[in-house]
Order: C-alpha cells, then sequence, then structure tokens
C-alpha cells in the first residue's frame, strides 16, 4: 500500500465517525462534540492545506495542472496529490452539509427518520442530498429561508 492509499483511507476515519453520529445518535452529546463540533471539519481542512501545497508549492501535480480550463483540471485530478486533495474537498463539504441538514432538519422538528435517507443520499451524492433537503423543506412548509429563524420575522415585530 503507498502513502497515498493509506492517506485516502485514514481521512475517512473521522468523517465516517461523524456520519455515524448523525445518522445513529442525532442528539447524543458525543455527536454534538464530534460532528457539530467543527473538529471534522478543521482537521480536514488543515490535510486539505497540506495537500494543496504539497500540489501547488513542492510541485507534486501533473504537468499542465490547473483550474483554468478542463484539460488543466484532467491534469489536476490525474495526479495522486491532485486526486487526493479534491476527494478530501469532497468528503469534507459532503459531510459538512450533512451536519447542517441534521441541524436544520432538527430545529425544523422533520423526523429523524425521514432525515437519514437525506443524510445517506448527502453522503453519497453530497448535491442530491442537499437539493432533498430543500425540496423537503418546502414540501413541509419550512420553505426556501436557508438562513434560518433569526433572519425570518417574528409576530411580535410586525
Amino acid at each position: 500500500m503507498t502513502t497515498y492509499e493509506l492517506l485516502f483511507y485514514l481521512v475517512h476515519l473521522p468523517v465516517m465517525v461523524g456520519w455515524a453520529c448523525l445518522v445513529f445518535a442525532p442528539r447524543s452529546v458525543v455527536t454534538a462534540q464530534v460532528a457539530h463540533s467543527g473538529a471534522i471539519p478543521l482537521l480536514l481542512g488543515l490535510v486539505y492545506a497540506a495537500l494543496l501545497f504539497t500540489g501547488v508549492f513542492l510541485g507534486q501535480s501533473a504537468e499542465g495542472a490547473g483550474m483554468s480550463s478542463l484539460p488543466a483540471v484532467i491534469a489536476l485530478l490525474s495526479h495522486p496529490v491532485g486526486a487526493l486533495t479534491g476527494w478530501v474537498h469532497f468528503i469534507l463539504f459532503d459531510f459538512f452539509c450533512g451536519a447542517w441538514i441534521a441541524r436544520d432538519a432538527a430545529r425544523l422538528g422533520l423526523s429523524h427518520g425521514w432525515t437519514v435517507p437525506v443524510l445517506i443520499l448527502t453522503l453519497m451524492f453530497g448535491p442530491l442530498g442537499l437539493a432533498a433537503h430543500v425540496l423537503r423543506r418546502l414540501a413541509t412548509g419550512a420553505g426556501l429561508s436557508l438562513a434560518g429563524a433569526a433572519l425570518r420575522p417574528s409576530s411580535s415585530r410586525r
């Protein structure tokens, strides 16, 4: 097993623990400390930064790699450092969205039983899970305002 393969598996450990907390123990103190504290995004953000630094400043990337064109992005992702950087980006943002979905659904009083499939969809296909949550908000009358209750006018302010 190469160092890149080992790192690929290691970055999944905190994320999978976080996802398990969100699905199986949504109201647990451990879930609050692990999934909602920002610890996982901070940890993976540091890994992401190290990979990005390695690719950009230490030259661990394919020739022609960049983000200015599709061929440049293909070259970027064709090197193990570029692929890992992209993968950490994906799993970090999917997890961040999943944690937000779990908090938002709980705040809105949406059933956790119906939140679990949305979380699984977010884990597997990030943007589709986020879209499913937004559609569920619409279907339940929670609306499109994703900013939270603080921005909605209350009846006492009218």
